[in-house]
């Protein structure tokens, strides 16, 4: 499975200990140049910083179409341009995404894509993680990641949870 990722899933599961969440459930996951350097270089420190450069299962790659880039700008950030121009070059299975206008704009292109509540709805599922609750809670408290109360009581249900 091909599988390109944007800043916040790694960022995130990194900031909460659960980067190899990904490793476990895609083997490998591709990251476009500029989310290479939000996370490496202007984030250089922070979670996920260190682990881009070294891990064995995150691969860079360089956009080659940079018109679509310069056209998905028009409505996105950098990172999720070349992310989403990287996932149609590649033919990507999944694209891993948290952004609203991001996920929408790739939905229009005809993207699969899940965000970091999918995935660890999908590693409770595989038996990667026992309880999603401590990490929704964790995503919150370490990582700053907004989670809407409705949604957060459906992922909780959707993962069995609660009732």
């Amino acid at each position: 499975m091909l599988v390109v990722s944007n800043s916040s899933p790694v960022m995130n599961l990194a900031a909460i200990g659960q980067l190899d969440l990904l490793e476990k459930l895609y083997s490998k996951i591709t990251i476009a140049q500029a989310v290479y350097s939000e996370i490496a270089l202007q984030g250089a420190g922070m979670p996920g910083s260190n682990e881009v450069q070294t891990l064995f299962w995150i691969e860079t790659k360089t956009v080659k179409d940079r018109t679509k880039v310069l056209l998905l700008q028009t409505e996105l950030d950098v990172g999720e341009s070349e992310t989403i121009a990287l996932a149609l070059e590649l033919k990507a299975d999944l694209l891993l995404m948290d952004e609203r206008l991001g996920r929408a704009k790739a939905a229009s292109l005809g993207l699969k894509f899940i965000g970091i509540l999918g995935i660890l709805i999908e590693a409770k599922r595989l038996g990667y993680v026992s309880n999603i609750k401590q990490l929704m809670d964790d995503l919150m408290l370490k990582a700053g990641f907004w989670i809407d109360h409705k949604l957060y009581l459906r992922v909780l249900q959707s993962a069995g949870e609660i009732t």
